[in-house]
């Protein structure tokens, strides 16, 4: 890959790649400039993915209180993990890294978030309270992403249906998707149950589930 490729009609330059050697298997990871936010985003890949067909892939949107500090406020670090651990185990597929922590609303607003849901407001009474929608999350870039990489379709590893519509709506093949189900804890049984009842997140809905099953 090129280390200043610029793709002109999806305003993208792309790093050169580099191998990424983590706890959870051999990667190979690159980045991507979106020019119209500034924000830098990463793709995780491993195998051979360009032209390829049921390319098991993850869009993950950035949690920094759970990817990075481990928060039992949400199930972000532990899908990550599983999806990362699937792809390693299947030889090939791409986590894409999107930069839009919170659902969309940033991370100020998040913790905002987090102290309305203390006081009792569910996820997205929280957002809502705050002015703002309770999902934000654009998947626009990451189809831009998985085009630019020449994935010709993908097995999405995903609960979300706003995920999956909004990439299919983008041009993005998507030949099945694999849900994630994390065993819920004190901290995080109403927002789980508050995703799947609000949200329409599906947990439990395909033969094939990463995890354990959400109760």
């Amino acid at each position: 890959m090129q280390s200043d490729f610029k793709d002109q009609s999806n305003n993208i330059t792309m790093s050169d790649q580099a191998d990424l050697p983590s706890e959870f298997g051999t990667f190979t990871i690159v980045g991507f400039l979106e020019h119209g936010t500034g924000k830098e985003h990463s793709a995780i890949m491993k195998g051979r993915i360009e032209g390829e067909e049921n390319v098991p892939c993850r869009i993950h949107s950035e949690c920094h209180t759970g990817d990075v500090l481990g928060s039992l406020r949400c199930d972000c670090r532990k899908q990550l993990e599983l999806a990362l651990r699937y792809i390693e185990e299947q030889g090939k597929g791409v986590l894409v890294y999107l930069r839009q922590e919170g659902r969309g609303i940033g991370l100020i607003n998040k913790i905002n978030a987090y102290r309305l849901q203390q006081d009792g407001l569910d996820t997205v009474e929280a957002n809502v309270e705050l002015g703002l929608p309770p999902e934000a999350r654009n998947y626009a870039f990451a189809a831009s992403v998985l085009k630019l990489l020449k994935v010709k379709s993908i097995s999405l590893i995903s609960n979300n249906p706003a995920k999956f519509e909004g990439l299919k709506k983008e041009g993005i093949v998507i030949t099945s998707r694999i849900p994630v189900a994390i065993e819920s804890n004190a901290f995080n049984r109403e927002y789980l149950n508050t995703k799947q009842s609000r949200l329409h997140h599906q947990f439990n809905d395909s033969k094939e589930v990463l995890g354990e099953r959400h109760s």
